[in-house]
């Protein structure tokens, strides 16, 4: 925490080695956080490069270094978020992960892509506390930071989120959507 910290501070002040190497770090997070958005893995590189250079323009306006990776998170969600608007993508199911089913064949789909098409079904709003909270590991806390929502906001997100999630995987909707 304290090598991050200090690279932050050196970055602020204009010293791109130390930005580069901060940023390689947390790399990985931000195309991870911007595949599950974008589902592809072109925009999901694009989202990368992006943040790398909000990120980099906008340094200076970090308040907290030990909250650098937070930042970058929420860099990327908003960029991804600025994708799927302007390139107007519509999330849907697609159909070849159905294809060559038979009746009465038991469906037995892989996890992973489960609930990728569940979360898929979410709001945006509701997808990112999901996938901050569950695959980022960030608490409602951090999570409300992030996304600079306030913390009762976040709670009635989640629950809400979670809520459809269960009724989607009771009533088998997953499907009919």
């Amino acid at each position: 925490m304290k090598d991050i910290i200090h690279l932050v501070k050196k970055a602020q002040q204009g010293d791109e080695t130390a930005y580069l190497e901060l940023f390689q770090q947390f790399e990985v997070d931000i195309y991870r956080t911007a595949y599950v958005y974008l589902k592809n893995q072109e925009d999901a590189l694009d989202v990368v490069q992006e943040t790398a250079y909000r990120s980099f323009k906008s340094i200076t306006s970090l308040k907290e270094s030990k909250y650098f990776k937070t930042w970058l998170i929420r860099i990327a969600i908003s960029c991804s978020i600025d994708l799927l608007r302007q390139r107007k993508k519509v999330v849907q199911l697609k159909p070849e992960y159905y294809e060559g089913k038979k009746d009465g064949e038991d469906d037995n789909l892989p996890l992973s892509l489960s609930l990728k098409d569940l979360i898929d079904l979410l709001d945006e709003d509701e997808k990112s506390v999901i996938i901050l909270k569950f695959y980022h590991d960030y608490t409602i806390q951090q999570t409300a930071e992030i996304l600079s929502i306030p913390l009762g906001s976040v709670k009635t997100i989640l629950y809400r989120a979670l809520k459809k999630l269960r009724r989607l995987t009771e009533e088998g909707d997953l499907y009919e959507q």
